[in-house]
């Protein structure tokens, strides 16, 4: 059974807007089209839908922060083709893409250990090696020494790509990859509580 997108967006639960970021990131594995109509596999969305939320139980620090991203757009920067995720993205442009330059308190980035990157909810992306950061003249951070943990390349499945060879960093990654992970926030950062006891 097929599914437009408005329908997949209300088994999720979601706008219409924030699912075809997931499609246009290229996470959604048998999309098809039935003229102007985009169509969604149902066991593609089901299992979307029962996807767990990140265990963030299992993470040290009392609050980690979270980066929302969208859909991959042509940068313009001179250090980066791309600002956002995608999952056609080589490992090494998807780590250019994602760590900066964001409004946020770095020195809370840094306490973290690891920043989660999601697209739609749904984490796609985890970074760690957070410990330096640079400040432009608009006030912005970027963490030069990141090393991407690993990436996913289909949420359905999920399937995921794990690129550092540090097991902390693998730990973290295998943990969070995939996973839901809801925050609110008015720019790219987000703090989430981890929910241990102080």
């Amino acid at each position: 059974m097929l599914l437009t997108t408005g329908q997949a967006a209300q088994e999720l639960g979601c706008a219409v807007t924030t699912f075809r970021r997931l499609m246009h990131a290229g996470l959604i594995p048998g999309v098809s089209r039935r003229g102007v109509r985009v169509m969604i596999p149902l066991d593609a969305v089901q299992a979307l839908s029962s996807r767990r939320h990140a265990p963030l139980e299992q993470v040290i620090p009392r609050e980690v922060a979270v980066l929302r991203v969208d859909t991959a757009q042509p940068a313009g920067e001179p250090d980066r083709d791309w600002i956002g995720f995608a999952a056609s993205l080589s490992p090494d442009d998807l780590l250019k893409a994602l760590r900066g330059w964001w409004r946020c308190d770095a020195a809370s980035v840094a306490a973290g250990g690891a920043l989660p990157v999601t697209l739609s909810g749904y984490v796609v992306a985890v970074l760690t090696g957070l410990e330096r950061w640079e400040r432009n003249s608009e006030g912005r951070h970027a963490f030069p020494n990141a090393r991407l943990a690993g990436h996913v390349t289909d949420l359905v499945t999920p399937r995921t790509s794990i690129t550092s060879t540090l097991d902390d960093d693998r730990r973290l990654a295998e943990l969070l990859l995939g996973t839901r992970l809801a925050s609110h926030s008015g720019g790219a950062i987000a703090y989430v509580r981890t929910h241990i006891a102080s």
